[in-house]
C-alpha cells in the first residue's frame, strides 16, 4: 500500500509560480525508486488529464503539450518526495492538483493516462487569479 500527500497549493496571480510537493510512504521497504510517478489535474466540470510523469527506473521526464516548457517534474528518492514545479502560471491551470503512482510505471510511459494509476493523493487546490 502507498500513501501520496500533496502540498503547496495556493492562490497566485497570473504569471506566477508554485512548487507542489507529493510526499511518498508505503509498507516496510517502500522505495519510491520503483514507481512511476505522475501529476494530473481536474478543473471543476472537467475530466482529470494528465500534467507530467517521471520514469521509475532513469527518472526521464514527460509532459503534457499544454506545460509548454513552464513546468519541471523532480523527485528525491532519498526523501521519498516528488515536485512539481510550476512557472508562468495562467487562470487556465486552475484545478485540483494530483501525483499518482504505479509500482514499475504506468503501461504508457507517454500517454498520461490517470487509469495506469492505482495510488493517488487527495490533490492539493491551485486557484491563478488576479
Amino acid at each position: 500500500q502507498v500513501q501520496l500527500v500533496e502540498s503547496g497549493g495556493g492562490l497566485v496571480q497570473p504569471g506566477g509560480s508554485l512548487r507542489l510537493s507529493c510526499a511518498a510512504s508505503g509498507t516496510s521497504g517502500f522505495n519510491l525508486g520503483n514507481y512511476g510517478i505522475g501529476w494530473f489535474r481536474q478543473a471543476p466540470g472537467s475530466e482529470r488529464e494528465g500534467v507530467s510523469c517521471i520514469s521509475y527506473t532513469l527518472g526521464d521526464t514527460h509532459y503534457a503539450d499544454f506545460v509548454n516548457g513552464r513546468f519541471t517534474i523532480s523527485r528525491d528518492t532519498a526523501k521519498n518526495k516528488i515536485y512539481l514545479q510550476m512557472n508562468s502560471l495562467t487562470p487556465e491551470d486552475t484545478a485540483v492538483y494530483y501525483c499518482a503512482a504505479e509500482f514499475g510505471g504506468p503501461l504508457s510511459f507517454w500517454e498520461l493516462a490517470p487509469n495506469d494509476y492505482n495510488y493517488w493523493g487527495q490533490g492539493t487546490q491551485v486557484t491563478v487569479s488576479s
